[in-house]
């Protein structure tokens, strides 16, 4: 297995990923939500790469005071060898290298799966409340 930052040729592999892992959502627009990460911080998006198959990712973020990860997923078939575990740890390593305290991990609340795998990592659920407001109205939300 390897970890390296997304490219561009990886798009199609990541969408189709994402929908195996249930990672989308109606009000997302998935391929804006990309090209929007390769124009901030695109090294902080990952892939996990197996045989020339993509079957991992996290987007990753930093703001300078937390740094947070979306779309962590792994392929339905590679589940349970790690990938989740080494995708995370990459993405902290290179947060922590950036100077970052602490991380989200922003997950659905029905994904109970990467709740559970989180967990075990030493995440735990935060006494906090997510509020969200779209800015731009660039597709349903």
């Amino acid at each position: 297995m390897e970890i390296r930052v997304f490219r561009h040729d990886d798009f199609e592999e990541i969408i189709t990923l994402w929908e195996r892992c249930d990672l989308l959502r109606s009000w997302n627009d998935t391929e804006m939500d990309i090209e929007r990460k390769l124009n901030h911080d695109p090294d902080l998006f990952l892939v996990a790469e197996v045989a020339g198959e993509v079957v991992g990712s996290v987007m990753g973020g930093y703001d300078g005071h937390r740094g947070s990860a979306y779309y962590l997923g792994v392929h339905p078939d590679y589940r349970g060898r790690g990938i989740a575990n080494a995708l995370i740890s990459r993405l902290e390593k290179k947060l922590i290298a950036r100077g970052c305290p602490k991380i989200n991990l922003i997950v659905c609340g029905e994904n109970n799966a990467v709740i559970n795998m989180s967990e075990k990592l030493g995440y735990e659920i935060q006494d906090s409340v997510l509020l969200g407001k779209r800015l731009i109205e660039d597709h349903e939300y």
